[in-house]
């Protein structure tokens, strides 16, 4: 018994320091070499201040701002990043289903769009997803060239600056990120 344990003892200490301790160390300097924003979060920052992250969203509630699509990630108004999770509610729930009728009427009613595209009014996986398609950056644009006295032609042209196409031509949607947008729309007219 004993001729068996040491060298399990043995392989536990070396694979545990290997693994658990050198492996993550040496990715962790690669990583913060090649990638250093990445691997420090992808902050974006504005006039010296960490506004927030290009791939975590935010809420943004205002009529001059680019909102993101609804969040389940925590209680109240979502986008919690403590709290990352979709609502796990599955297509034949109907908590689910009356959510979507009642956000898809209201965002029917203040758009006047007689169709949604879907991350309207439904919620990401994380809660969390820091892009919204074209089509939904789209249907905003009017509300947000009221509320910044603005021509709707140059709130087009910001989120056309801010859209990003399929990732490597092929993968993925083109998005929208609404961090971005907002900080643009900011520079371009900045609150009164």
């Amino acid at each position: 018994m004993l001729s068996q344990l040491r060298p399990a003892v043995t392989l536990l200490g070396s694979f545990t320091l290997l693994l658990g301790l050198l492996y993550p160390l040496t990715m962790t300097s690669i990583a913060g070499a090649v990638f250093p924003a990445q691997a420090h979060g992808s902050v974006v920052m504005r006039d010296g201040q960490a506004v927030g992250s290009s791939l975590i969203g935010q809420s943004f509630t205002q009529a001059r701002y680019l909102q993101p699509r609804p969040s389940a990630a925590g209680t109240g108004q979502g986008y919690d990043a403590s709290s990352s999770s979709g609502s796990n509610l599955g297509p034949t729930s109907a908590k689910l289903a009356d959510r979507l009728k009642t956000d898809g009427e209201a965002m029917r009613a203040a758009t006047g769009a007689s169709t949604l595209p879907a991350d309207a009014i439904t919620t990401s996986g994380s809660g969390l997803d820091p892009d919204v398609s074209p089509a939904y950056a789209e249907l905003q644009v009017a509300r947000i060239a009221g509320a910044r006295t603005l021509p709707e032609a140059e709130i087009r042209r910001v989120i056309a600056q801010n859209t990003t196409g399929r990732t490597f031509g092929f993968l993925g949607e083109p998005r929208v990120n609404v961090l971005a947008v907002n900080l643009a729309l900011d520079a371009l007219a900045p609150k009164g």
